[in-house]
This record gives structure tokens, sequence and C-alpha cells, in this order.
């Protein structure tokens, strides 16, 4: 199993459990959280890698709690990647709460 820590938001491959172990104790993991009424998305760094298949390390991970979109999971490998898929989830809640909206 492999083992990441974030160093100014880029990923790097921790040199083993006890690293990862004493960086987690501490860091800030959370990248971005949106509360709308009821319904919370939130993204995170998690520093295990979830990818099961071949590809890149899934390390952080956009979830929906609440409302019609409630455990909607999804993951990503950079830090850019978890911003905009947060902005994109964010989108799909606001859009069934409130109707279209468009963060760009």
């Amino acid at each position: 199993m492999r083992f990441y820590i974030l160093r100014n938001q880029e990923v790097v491959l921790a040199s083993g459990a006890k690293e990862f172990g004493e960086w987690v104790e501490t860091a800030d993991r959370v990248v971005s959280h949106t509360q709308i009424a009821d319904i919370e998305v939130s993204t995170v760094f998690l520093g295990i890698d979830h990818q099961f298949f071949a590809g890149p390390p899934l390390l952080f991970e956009t979830m929906v709690f609440g409302g019609a979109l409630d455990q909607t999971c999804r993951r990503c490998s950079t830090w850019d990647e978890a911003e905009a898929q947060h902005e994109a989830i964010l989108s799909e809640v606001l859009n069934r709460v409130y109707g279209y909206y468009d963060p760009g």
C-alpha cells in the first residue's frame, strides 16, 4: 500500500505508513467545503490510493451529504482536479436545488 502527503498542495509519495501517520495528525486535508441548507459538499485529500484498476492514484475525494445527490462520491489525482471536481459537483447540487448554476 502506498501513502501520500501534501507539500504546498503538491502530492508527494510518503516514505511509509509512519511518515503518513505523523503527517496526517496535524495536516489540513480539506480542499473545499460548502454547506447549502442541509446539503454538504466536501472535498478532501485521502492520502491513500483508492485506484483499484490501472491508472493514476486517486487521492482526493468529493462527497455529497444530504439532498438528492446524497452519497455521490468522485475521486481524482491532483489538487487542481479536486478543486474543479468540487465545483462541478457543487454545480450539480445547486442545479437540483435552485435550477441553473454556472460557476464559471
